[in-house]
């Protein structure tokens, strides 16, 4: 295959991604009590890390909150969807950077979505920090435990559950389809 066309290939998934962004807060806030806790936005743009490498998978993070906003009005702007323009953008270049760095073993899928989780909830939590002081409000230890870790435990555990599994069937079933082209 040559370049432009894995180019395009890479494009297409991407907007895929961003598309999935916007759809998939509509599926899960259906579920009563946990579905904001289940983080839909975060596992289209670790997926494009894995599959469309660091570049593509960070702007379409930091987009996403963005669109989604003008389009439906959540999450608010600030400084909700600020800091997860960050948190996004940071998900999809670490995880797109490992993978790309790691050999390609199952184990370092793994590596690689966990490393990217914690990059992007301790960036999310430095950004809040950073507005809730711009803004002359409080940003805790306790709220940034609480917001990154205990309320996000749902998508934490599905996030690892899911993504791993979606990414080491497309390794198997579509060879071409690798960051490192």
């Amino acid at each position: 295959m040559n370049a432009n066309t894995i180019r395009i290939q890479k494009l297409v998934i991407a907007a895929v991604c961003l598309a999935l962004c916007l759809v998939l807060p509509f599926l899960t806030g259906q579920i009563p009590e946990i579905g904001s806790m289940l983080s839909p936005m975060h596992i289209p743009v670790l997926l494009c890390g894995f599959i469309c490498g660091p570049a593509w998978a960070s702007v379409v993070g930091a987009v996403a909150p963005l669109l989604r906003f003008m389009l439906f009005g959540m999450p608010p702007l600030f400084p909700v969807g600020v800091a997860m323009c960050v948190e996004l953008a940071t998900y999809g270049a670490v995880s797109g950077l490992l993978y790309l760095a790691l050999p390609r073993r199952p184990l370092s899928v793994y590596i690689s979505l966990i490393a990217a989780m914690l990059a992007g909830r301790i960036v999310w939590g430095v950004v809040r920090a950073a507005l809730s002081g711009a803004a002359g409000a409080p940003f805790t230890w306790s709220a940034f435990i609480a917001g990154a870790f205990t309320q996000a435990i749902p998508g934490i555990i599905l996030h690892i559950m899911l993504i791993p599994i979606i990414v080491l069937a497309l390794q198997k079933a579509l060879r071409w389809l690798s960051p490192r082209q």
